[in-house]
């Protein structure tokens, strides 16, 4: 696994044709099993390596789960290929990025069907997924600051807030399906943003 920089500020990983194809076979088994369906012997036989080669890339299952979830958000990531200059961008990318997310099938599975992973894959620790996005903002509210559309406070402190902000209402939203349909959830966590990043 190599590093490449495709945001300034933000460095996120690449991986080879081996690691590649684990990673695919990882992505399969989190989006049918989850989480708990993967294990090392299975991920082998999937990926057509054997396990001494997945040992020599991870050093067990949660590790390969780690690289996948930072894989797919690297790879949601990539969709924007320049960071927003403005707060009006931010709050527009922000939303993107929220429903990039919930489509992809990997992290649609386990918000769907294993909501509890994110418990111990993004909330007990700042993650390397959480470390990219957390990246991104910053980036973005350093440049939005310049032109005196977001309030010129420490951008890595806003960026934190502005994740957990996101995050809980990402993570939380299937909890309040039945109380808050898709077009006023889309307002308030755009009204939510917007509060946040104003001078």
């Amino acid at each position: 696994m190599t590093k490449r920089q495709a945001i300034p500020g933000v460095v996120l990983p690449t991986w080879d044709a081996t690691q590649t194809r684990i990673l695919d076979a990882a992505d399969a088994l989190i989006a049918t099993r989850g989480v708990h369906g993967m294990t090392i012997a299975e991920l082998a036989r999937r990926s057509g390596v054997s396990r001494p080669t997945v040992y020599r890339n991870w050093s067990d299952a949660d590790d390969v789960v780690r690289s996948a979830l930072l894989r797919r958000v690297a790879l949601i990531l990539d969709r924007f290929p320049a960071p927003a200059t403005t707060r009006v961008a931010i709050v527009d990318d922000v939303l993107r990025f929220a429903a990039l997310f919930r489509a992809d099938h990997v992290y649609r599975h386990l918000l769907t069907e294993e909501p509890e992973a994110f418990t111990r894959y993004t909330l007990e620790r700042v993650g390397s997924s959480q470390r990219a996005i957390l990246g991104w903002l910053a980036v973005a509210i350093r440049a939005a600051q310049h032109d005196g559309s977001v309030r010129g406070d420490d951008p890595q402190a806003m960026a934190v807030m502005l994740l957990l902000v996101a995050q809980s209402a990402l993570l939380s939203q299937g909890t309040v399906s039945e109380l808050i349909d898709e077009s006023s959830f889309e307002r308030e966590l755009r009204a939510a943003v917007e509060g946040l990043l104003r001078p």
